[in-house]
């Protein structure tokens, strides 16, 4: 009785091996590059540099950041496709490079398998943003003025928002002059140069209404923005979209998956711990952390195409 006990015991024992061995933490085998989809010193670029810094203090990891631009994430997205799946080179670009961007490509070179997604660091602050010099205090006043003849220039930095641009004119029966800038810098440097008279802001035009400067007339999100709760979202003005974005790190199809969980955990519990320049950073500029990882991180990518499809078929 007690042989066969102790040979029960060392049966548990190895059965729970491989469970163990699953939850160990992985170490990378060299230096990790991080990519970024988007120019130097924006929005993405910091919060992936502040995240590779604490990255670097924490694990004792190297990191190596870079800028791949172009093409709202393609760009980069093609690059990080054909890099070997090992864990040392991962990227950062937004869910849109996944999914309207990708299909309204048409043959972007590479699709949404491609990718192992580790996880979400915080959503955009998409609103509609004017100076507030032009006196408007809603979007009402935007589709009376338009409405009383003047031409509406309405800047837009992707075709997902210029699709938003025109359905809101659908839906308000005007006819906005949809004018294609580069980025939300574009729009805006374009906004303060009176080239434009609205346009699009990802919580690029944050300090600008915190300043009075700028007003956020509606929220692109699915819920209010932070900074400007007063704005009505799209879906409750009868436009049920989601305009806005999550900002998201990937990696190459098929890394190890204690590879994607170490990953994923590290910047997950950096992006939540209120004290890192990270956590800080996204919480003054955009959303505040929002942590999607895993599974429904790839559930959410997936519903994301859905929703892009539809959008689409409604601004034909």
């Amino acid at each position: 009785m007690k042989r066969l006990s102790l040979m029960l015991v060392a049966i548990a024992a190895f059965a729970m091996l491989p469970a163990l061995t699953a939850f160990a933490e992985w170490t990378p085998g060299g230096p990790i590059k991080l990519l970024v989809a988007f120019r130097a010193g924006g929005g993405t670029d910091t919060q992936a540099r502040m995240i590779a810094e604490e990255l670097e203090a924490r694990k004792g990891w190297k990191i190596i950041p870079g800028n791949v631009t172009g093409k709202g994430g393609a760009v980069l997205a093609k690059k990080i496709k054909d890099e070997p799946n090992d864990g040392l080179t991962i990227g950062m670009a937004v869910t849109e490079t996944f999914s309207y961007g990708m299909i309204a490509a048409k043959n972007p070179g590479y699709s949404a398998d491609d990718f192992t997604y580790l996880t979400t660091t915080t959503g955009s602050q998409m609103g509609v943003v004017a100076m507030t010099g032009n006196g408007w205090k809603n979007f009402d006043d935007v589709v009376a003025a338009t409405k009383g003849g003047k031409q509406m220039r309405f800047g837009v930095m992707s075709p997902k928002l210029a699709d938003g641009a025109y359905l809101l004119g659908k839906q308000y029966g005007v006819d906005f002059n949809i004018v294609m800038l580069k980025g939300g810098k574009g729009v805006m440097n374009a906004l303060n140069a009176g080239d434009i008279d609205i346009g699009w802001g990802a919580g690029i035009q944050t300090k600008a209404v915190l300043a009075g400067d700028m007003i956020n007339l509606l929220s692109g999100e699915t819920t209010r923005l932070h900074i400007s709760p007063d704005a009505p979202t799209m879906t409750e003005i009868g436009v049920p979209y989601d305009f806005g974005a999550k900002f998201v790190f990937f990696a190459p199809a098929g890394i190890p998956e204690e590879a994607r969980t170490t990953l994923s955990s590290a910047i997950g519990e950096i992006i939540n711990d209120k004290s890192t320049k990270a956590s800080q950073f996204v919480t003054k500029a955009f959303s505040g952390p929002l942590v999607i990882a895993g599974d429904e991180l790839t559930r959410h990518i997936k519903g994301k195409i859905t929703a892009s499809r539809e959008l689409m078929a409604a601004s034909e």
